[in-house]
């Protein structure tokens, strides 16, 4: 059976023609933007759902040099197979700052103020082994926008 892409949680993000866009929320009040989106009561209605900007600007970043605990992370890496990331903040312009793994971690090609585009990488894939694992998960990362002359734009 073919595996399917599912993201890891419901609702954080969209990927339409190619183009990924976290899925934030709008507090009618006051215009405060969160994410991940928050959900109100549906009586009141206090919330909009909002796409966010599918680029915003690097505002700082970081690289994990060890395997987060777990739980509560649930990659498929163990202390073997673990390779050291970043991890950065994009600024969007709804006014937000998001945090999310870098799909590049040479610090030579990151600088802050540095243009980043929200794209989808693998998060856990299924077992080919196990006959009842039948997905793949993504999750949402942060890639360098400059990256899109040197691959053609693809989606990685």
């Amino acid at each position: 059976m073919e595996a399917e892409e599912k993201p890891i949680g419901v609702g954080l993000f969209t990927t339409d023609s190619g183009q990924t866009r976290l899925i934030a929320s709008r507090r009618r009040s006051t215009g405060h933007v969160s994410f991940p989106a928050e959900s109100g009561n549906p009586a009141t209605d206090e919330f909009d759902l909002v796409q966010l900007a599918p680029r915003g600007t690097l505002f700082t970043w970081t690289s994990q040099q060890f395997l987060p605990p777990s739980p509560p992370y649930a990659g498929d890496e163990d202390h073997h197979s673990f390779e050291p990331y970043a991890v950065g903040y994009v600024e969007f312009p709804e006014g937000i700052l998001v945090q999310g793994r870098l799909t590049e971690s040479s610090p030579d090609r990151l600088r802050i103020g540095q243009e980043m585009k929200v794209v989808t990488i693998p998060f856990r894939r299924r077992d080919p082994s196990d006959p009842s694992a039948v997905d793949d998960y993504v999750t949402f990362a942060f890639s360098p926008a400059d990256e899109d002359a040197q691959d053609g734009g693809a989606q990685r």
